[in-house]
């Protein structure tokens, strides 16, 4: 409303004499104001001094940069909740994709003939890819706006790069833990995983964290790459690498050659599906048809205890369980160290332009 009172009209002759004359105004009445005067005053006083006053947002006692993080906090919060069906759709996102496996594998079985291993390595399979890709989605969605806003708002001043960064991360958190524990709740007990709630708990940490680390391994990327869509494309390829390589469950470790076995531990995906794994096949009892506890001479009855499957094509995996929960955990700070330094990184190229 202001700057459109305050402008000049040009679409026609009698317009443009009308909104200058207003304008003439305005200006006429600003000029015999008090405010006027004393903002005249103001600028003889400073006029002639040596050491200007210090602009209160670019002095060294501003505010410290936890403040500036939780006001942009506060504000990229209030920007984003008038967005209802962004909102829901990030809350439901992984309750959709729980709906689809849920409704294509039904229940899991014990009966190997039946699928019992097949349909659970499927579904491990699917949550330890899938939950990084919808990470990434919410990234290049929301990210690329503020990142701009960012931009411009560090060249005056405001607040550094990072400080932006920060503020989305514990922004996206919430809505991450809410969307991950719906889905973990509909899928762990509606398809009929191992029926513990320790196990269930496991399940969820492992999904949340393998959710966490798409949104920022794909802020990583966008610190120093300015395209989301490029963004897009290497996070999916690292992704997808990431299963092929380090899950075992596309191709088994051992099988891989030493190259590969070596660049599995650099990827998160390897301890994720190491965990679910043990997570649901330790202290599981399979049967082969109407043989119940026996293998009989069915080939696919190769198992009768889910360990012995993880002995077979996981070797270790009991006893590296809490080593691989750590190390999982551990890409979570590094991942958000390294998000930061590539903002610094981005900081100074623009700085530069």
């Amino acid at each position: 409303f202001t700057v459109d009172l305050t402008s000049v009209d040009t679409r026609s002759k009698e317009r443009e004499l009308e909104t200058y004359s207003r304008v003439q105004v305005i200006v006429s009445a600003y000029k015999n104001s008090e405010i006027f005067t004393k903002v005249l005053a103001a600028i003889e006083r400073t006029k002639y001094m040596r050491e200007l006053p210090p602009i209160p947002f670019k002095n060294k006692d501003s505010r410290s940069a936890f403040f500036k993080s939780w006001i942009l906090l506060r504000r990229t919060t209030r920007n984003f909740s008038r967005d209802k069906m962004g909102i829901t759709m990030r809350l439901l996102q992984n309750l959709l994709f729980g709906l689809f496996v849920a409704f294509f594998l039904l229940r899991l079985k014990s009966d190997l003939v039946k699928g019992a291993v097949q349909d659970r390595v499927g579904l491990i399979y699917q949550c330890v890819s899938a939950p990084p890709y919808t990470g990434m989605l919410n990234a290049v969605a929301l990210f690329p706006p503020l990142r701009a806003i960012s931009d411009q708002e560090s060249k005056d001043g405001l607040y550094k790069k990072w400080e932006m960064l920060l503020a989305y991360i514990v922004h996206f958190l919430p809505f991450s833990v809410i969307s991950v524990a719906i889905f973990s709740t509909f899928i762990y007990w509606t398809i009929g995983l191992y029926p513990d709630a320790s196990r269930f708990g496991i399940f969820f940490a492992v999904v949340l964290t393998s959710h966490i680390i798409g949104e920022l391994l794909t802020l990583v990327i966008l610190g120093v790459v300015q395209n989301p869509n490029i963004v897009q494309s290497g996070v999916v390829l690292l992704n997808s690498a990431g299963v092929i390589v380090g899950t075992g469950l596309v191709r088994t470790l051992e099988d891989m050659p030493t190259l590969f076995k070596i660049l599995s531990y650099l990827t998160f995906q390897k301890y994720s599906s190491e965990i679910l794994i043990v997570n649901e096949f330790y202290g599981l009892n399979f049967t082969c048809g109407k043989s119940s506890g026996s293998t009989g001479h069915n080939p696919v009855c190769v198992f009768s205890q889910g360990v012995q499957f993880i002995d077979k094509h996981f070797p270790g995996a009991l006893s590296w369980f809490t080593i691989d929960f750590l190390i999982l955990y551990a890409f979570l700070p590094g991942l958000v160290i390294i998000a930061v330094l590539s903002f610094k990184v981005r900081e100074r190229i623009i700085g530069r332009q």
